[in-house]
């Protein structure tokens, strides 16, 4: 129009425009990134994670100083942007943009907060992973009272899988089934008067009975489940006489944390003594030796001897000789373990080779992740056994599976000959020393008579003060659940999942090619083709 002056300050504005264009995306590429390592394709170290942090908030301000900027220097052609026919085409698409976004946040928002309507009978799934047993199903139709499940989880593991197989428990039990998390980092007392040791573990409560699944799965819950509605008794009984460790507290050495911890998973614990009573209890489920200062005798071991081979479990926790009493003496129970299990106490003290500080605390390095006790404990989860002596599986037995449950490093050795008062430190000698790896705990179950024997090379790890010193009370509880409970309470209908994992390429060329293609070629396509047609409509006026 004539007479309208120009805006002096609009050839400037495009430069806002190109700091915007550029803010926006870096801010792609950045956000980008970030799910990435969200979603754990490509997680980012940390120092780097908290720079593409900074350079994304960073990314996000220019952007929209870069677009204030633009508005300014040339307020004229925003609100021709925004009245002309571009913004009435651009509002209508935002609109449906917005409406489309909108139906399946809600559909969503509806399923997941109403998933008993979409249970097993829209279980689309091909591995059907979202319905539960049958068995499952079963057991909880037949629940009288309320449970209440509580999930222990501290706030370096997530909840997330635990609380969604809670959600599908919730869903079936028609009111009868609730759940809820709590952090043990911030509630640790929570979690010791529940009896629960380590982490990821569920206390079901009914009324004022309790019990504990060892780990968050349909089968573990079911039997844990079923364990609840029909409580046995459940005795385990301490052998006393040897100079064990005490189950009382005022003790140096003392098992009262042990003790409470089993009590608060419905076991009865009572002490024994074959000395005077010459009889095992119809009732024991398990008998445990925690660290005899004297050999256990002929008569005795005979005994254990025939209640295991009736089906009873027992668990031995025998320290070094050097450590104990036992001198050159007899030792019939170690005798009886190589005999009958094919299991063996080496005459050594294991010496860690990595902890220089005290080379005598021997750190299990290594688990077996195919047993029951320790398939579910952690790698970082370590158990510190102090003074410890390494086992071995001397002979293969009929009928007999033997199983090493943890073990030190290669970097460890069994020291043979050490000093009468100690005080030398021990040199790894080729010629006498048993090299590393070494085992710290062997377990072994008889199939014909349905006997278990769990035998540690070690019985200080479980006292008062050391019961929770990293994995130490959580690997001796699930010992005693092992060797004591029945097992084959329950037979879950098993179904196989499919595992869908994204693997990155392994070469680097191939996993360049994949970012750039994901991140700038398709990215780029979409921005290119937009400017395209932008600048053909803006030509066609």
């Amino acid at each position: 129009m004539a007479g309208k002056k120009k805006n002096p300050n609009a050839k400037y504005a495009v430069i806002g425009l190109v700091v915007a264009l550029i803010a926006c995306i870096s801010t792609g590429l950045l956000g980008f990134a970030n799910l990435l390592g969200s979603i754990g394709m490509f997680p980012l170290p940390e120092n780097i994670q908290d720079g593409v942090n900074l350079s994304l908030q960073i990314s996000i301000g220019l952007l929209i100083i870069g677009l204030a900027a633009y508005a300014i220097l040339n307020p004229d052609a925003v609100r021709r942007f925004l009245t002309g026919r571009q913004a009435r085409y651009g509002s209508n698409s935002l609109i449906l943009t917005i409406a489309f976004v909108g139906v399946l946040i809600a559909v969503n928002y509806i399923v997941f907060q109403n998933t008993d309507l979409f249970g097993s009978p829209y279980d689309f799934t091909e591995d059907k992973s979202n319905t539960l047993a049958p068995e499952t199903l079963q057991i909880l139709a037949t629940l009288d009272e309320p449970v209440l499940a509580t999930a222990f989880f501290s706030s370096n593991s997530s909840s997330s899988s635990a609380e969604e197989l809670l959600q599908k428990f919730k869903n079936n039990s028609e009111g009868k089934f609730n759940y809820d998390v709590v952090n043990t980092d911030l509630d640790p007392v929570l979690a010791r008067e529940a009896g629960v040791t380590g982490e990821g573990k569920i206390l079901l409560q009914m009324g004022e009975t309790k019990e504990i699944a060892s780990f968050a799965s349909e089968t573990e819950l079911a039997r844990a489940l079923l364990r609840l509605i029909s409580p046995g008794s459940r005795t385990v009984y301490f052998l006393q006489g040897h100079g064990e460790i005490s189950l009382e507290g005022g003790a140096e050495l003392a098992y009262t944390v042990v003790k409470s911890t089993l009590e608060a998973k419905n076991y009865t614990v009572n002490t024994l003594n074959l000395l005077t009573t010459r009889e095992i209890p119809e009732d024991a489920l398990a008998i445990i030796i925690a660290g005899p200062q004297k050999p256990v005798s002929k008569d005795e071991v005979d005994l254990l001897k025939k209640y295991v081979d009736n089906g009873g479990a027992l668990i031995v926790l025998q320290d070094p000789n050097f450590f104990t009493e036992f001198g050159d003496a007899s030792d019939p129970l170690a005798n009886y373990l190589v005999g009958e299990w094919g299991i063996s106490y080496n005459d050594d003290v294991v010496i860690d080779g990595v902890n220089t500080q005290n080379p005598f605390a021997a750190i299990s390095s290594l688990y077996n992740p195919s047993h029951p006790i320790t398939q579910n404990l952690t790698e970082n989860l370590f158990v510190i056994m102090p003074q410890a002596r390494s086992l071995s599986i001397s002979s293969e037995k009929e009928n007999i599976l033997q199983t090493w449950l943890i073990s030190t490093t290669e970097n460890s050795w069994g020291e043979t000959q050490l000093s009468t008062d100690g005080s030398e430190t021990p040199q790894f000698d080729a010629e006498s020393d048993v090299p590393g790896p070494l085992y710290l705990a062997i377990a072994a179950e008889n199939s014909a008579t349905s006997g278990r024997v769990v035998v540690f090379g070690n019985s200080l790890f479980a006292i008062d003060g050391n019961f929770d010193v990293y994995g130490n009370g959580n690997f001796f509880i699930n010992s005693v659940d092992w060797a004591a409970e029945q097992e084959d309470l329950l037979n879950l209908t098993t179904r196989p999942r499919t595992e869908r994992i994204f693997t990155p390429p392994t070469e680097t060329w191939r996993f360049l090619l994949l970012v750039l293609v994901i991140v700038i070629v398709i990215p780029g396509m979409v921005v290119f083709f937009g400017v395209s047609a932008w600048f053909a409509r803006r030509k066609r006026g």
